[in-house]
């Protein structure tokens, strides 16, 4: 980042509004005194210099200094950090409404992805619509259930690929193979079809797309800190995440095309349709109920937030699982113990008999979040928040990565220990604010079943045929648990992993 260059652009724009902004100083004065504290800023450029390459890590360790209930100045934005389960609790339990808006990066509005996007657009007619049409109609359980065999057919490619590699005693680049798994398992469901393949880059150049995507997203933007600089896309922020949303909307109009020639000649031959998601889609577009451009930016949301995240979660909890191999050895005891021996091919419906690996996930989610901060919310007014003002318009940001460390809640927070949530009711559905991977409140993620079906089908099959080891020379002590920073917590360095037979 060249900081000189663009600390001269800033300072030409924000000189010209020199006046305007003396002539708020009193004003803020007045209502400083009662906003959460936080590190001193400096003129105009607030606190964007101390951010870092790993901002949640640099705003958890000032947490430390100003509180669980931090203010930041990031450029002109204001923005309020969440880092304590009980605050997080009094904002989605009193605030929700006030804070039910959304504060929009600006490479979200590449391709007009904000003015349709689910998960972006304020609370509106619009977005309620959205809302039954992903909980009631895509991603109910009813729904999930009819599908159940298209994913199940998925897993059984993955074993194959699996036991390919084991056979040639070949490592796996793990997060890779479950990307491939995900958006499998996604896109069967979606469209009845597959998008990638483990033997070519396809699923690879797919990944790379998405992750770019979050990556963008994610990736301190000096056009989010003074919005006036978004005119000129700066640092072409914009510019990439228009490249990636108009390569992936041109794959899902392709697939939309093909699909409409197929109910085309179903229509005149009177044959039976697909039914699968994308009809159900392509119904609701027919009856005026779904614009095409909202259903091509549903699309992108749910392939964004249902693949990367999934795979990513994976690959942390294998890791875990390989530095702890007693972890390991226990939760394949318990597959044994309760499906039996011969049992190879689990169901999502074995699921439930499994509270240990369950546990695995709900610890992986705690400690290797899926995101380190939930979408940003906006505050639509001035807020009260635990004796504090968070000021309207400023961005609200809640730490998932400060309070899955919150040594008030865990007890040796930095070990990985799934014990800690049996004989527990933490959950991971919006009502235990201690581990919130997917939302709470009235913007929570609607596809939390349909990501932990395939999270946890994928994680159970895996220990259930595989004992798994690192490379040789490669010790469990050795492997790192380093993260890329991002919109999602990818692993800096990619897990590779050899698979042996179990002797079952």
């Amino acid at each position: 980042m060249d900081y000189t260059t663009i600390a001269m652009v800033v300072s030409i724009f924000f000189l010209s509004f020199n006046l305007l902004i003396k002539s708020h100083i009193g004003l803020a004065k007045k209502k400083s005194h009662n906003l959460p504290p936080g590190p001193k800023p400096i003129p105009i450029f607030g606190n964007i210099f101390g951010l870092g390459k790993k901002p949640h890590r640099t705003f958890t360790n000032l947490t430390k200094i100003y509180g669980p209930l931090m203010r930041v100045k990031l450029g002109s934005v204001t923005t309020i950090v969440v880092s304590s389960a009980s605050i997080a609790k009094e904002m989605f339990l009193k605030n929700d409404q006030a804070l039910s808006s959304r504060t929009i990066p600006d490479s979200v509005r590449a391709c007009d992805h904000s003015k349709f996007s689910y998960a972006w657009i304020p609370i509106s007619p619009k977005w309620r619509n959205l809302k039954k049409i992903s909980v009631i109609q895509l991603l109910s359980n009813k729904r999930l259930d009819d599908s159940q065999e298209l994913r199940q057919a998925m897993i059984k490619q993955l074993l194959a690929y699996v036991q390919n590699c084991c056979i040639k005693m070949q490592s796996i680049n793990i997060g890779k193979a479950a990307f491939t798994t995900t958006l499998n398992l996604l896109s069967n469901t979606l469209f009845s079809m597959e998008l990638a393949s483990y033997e070519s880059s396809s699923s690879q150049e797919l990944k790379d797309l998405v992750w770019n995507i979050m990556l963008e997203m994610g990736r301190p933007n000096y056009a989010d800190f003074f919005p006036i600089l978004a005119y000129i896309d700066p640092f072409g922020v914009r510019r990439r995440m228009a490249s990636c949303y108009s390569k992936l909307l041109d794959l899902y109009k392709e697939i939309i095309n093909e699909r409409q020639k197929i109910r085309s000649t179903n229509h005149q031959l009177d044959a039976k349709p697909t039914n699968d998601i994308l009809d159900i889609l392509l119904n609701l577009h027919q009856e005026n109920e779904l614009s095409m451009d909202d259903l091509l930016h549903l699309l992108v949301d749910i392939f964004d937030a249902g693949t990367d995240t999934t795979a990513n979660i994976l690959e942390w909890a294998m890791t875990e699982l390989i530095k702890n191999q007693n972890i390991m050895d226990k939760v394949q005891i318990e597959i044994e113990e309760a499906l039996g021996r011969d049992h190879s091919n689990i169901q999502e419906s074995d699921i439930s008999k499994l509270p240990y690996l369950q546990a695995i996930i709900k610890e992986t989610f705690r400690l290797h979040p899926p995101t380190a901060y939930l979408l940003p919310r906006k505050a639509n007014s001035d807020v009260e928040l635990c004796g504090y003002t968070v000021p309207k318009n400023s961005q609200v940001l809640v730490s998932l990565w400060a309070i899955g460390r919150d040594p008030n809640i865990w007890k040796d927070p930095e070990v990985f220990s799934p014990e800690r949530f049996l004989d527990s009711d933490i959950d991971f559905k919006g009502q235990n604010f201690e581990l919130l991977p997917f939302g709470a409140g009235r913007r929570i993620c609607p596809g939390i079943s349909l990501s932990y079906r395939m999270l946890s089908l994928m994680m159970a099959n895996l220990l259930c045929n595989y004992n798994w080891k690192l490379e040789d020379g490669m010790h469990p002590n050795d492997l790192d648990l380093d993260e890329k920073y991002g919109m999602t917590l990818q692993k800096a360095n990619p897990l590779q992993i050899i698979p042996t037979p179990r002797n079952n």
